[in-house]
């Protein structure tokens, strides 16, 4: 008796599995209209997709890229006024990477102009993701906000760009480096040191690759928070 239980099982198992796939081909026998909309109906999304990426999304990208690479000649001619008004075209009519970098270029020449609230307003339309131009544009912002005497929106830039910056030796000590000397025109000496501590521990040759004695701004700012 306890021999014939697994066999017994097993012939349960195999029957259900049977009725259920007799059961899924009766269905589809009698519902042959579904089967054919279904069929239909991925073929369309597959269509839609298609269509999006070869008639819009591709010559949509082929536009934005030309007149960024316009804007770009007249950058590099040195027609300033020119390129910014195609930046600011193209970042108003393209999306893509074309029209984020656009953003990007725009702010660049609207912070040299000293149009800093205009640079900030282009800056936050850009996406600030990649680790070394996406920290730079965020210590952009930053230095907006310093210019605008914003220093703690300044400060949550700056450490936006260290967080972006993902540990680079070149940029994120240099992005502490600004917090630190914007914290410390708040007279907030303690947060001061802090960072400098940071810079000295993550980033030991910094200061001497940019002649920079960060000791020194250590132990001023240590004396500042007595």
């Amino acid at each position: 008796m306890a021999n014939n239980k697994p066999v017994e099982e097993t012939r349960t198992s195999i029957d259900e599995v049977n009725d259920t796939l007799t059961g899924i081909g009766e269905k589809v026998q009698s519902n042959p209209k579904v089967i054919v909309w279904g069929c239909i109906a991925v073929a369309a999304v597959v269509a839609v997709i298609l269509i999006y990426v070869y008639a819009i999304r591709q010559p949509g990208q082929n536009a934005a890229n030309n007149a960024l690479g316009q804007a770009d000649i007249e950058l590099l001619m040195g027609n300033d006024s020119v390129a910014l008004a195609k930046y600011q075209q193209v970042a108003a009519d393209h999306g893509y990477d074309a029209g984020n970098l656009a953003n990007l270029n725009a702010a660049i020449i609207l912070y040299k102009e000293g149009k800093y609230e205009e640079a900030i307003g282009y800056l936050k339309n850009y996406s600030a993701s990649e680790s070394v131009i996406g920290a730079s544009a965020k210590s952009l912002e930053g230095d907006c906000y310093v210019n605008l005497k914003q220093y703690p929106q300044a400060i949550d830039c700056f450490k936006q760009a260290v967080k972006i910056s993902d540990n680079n030796p070149h940029y994120t000590p240099a992005f502490l480096l600004k917090e630190a000397t914007v914290l410390r025109e708040q007279k907030d000496f303690k947060a001061e040191a802090a960072v400098y501590e940071q810079i000295l521990k993550d980033y030991p040759t910094y200061g001497s690759e940019i002649g920079v004695d960060i000791k020194k701004y250590l132990e001023r700012a240590q004396d500042a928070a007595k």
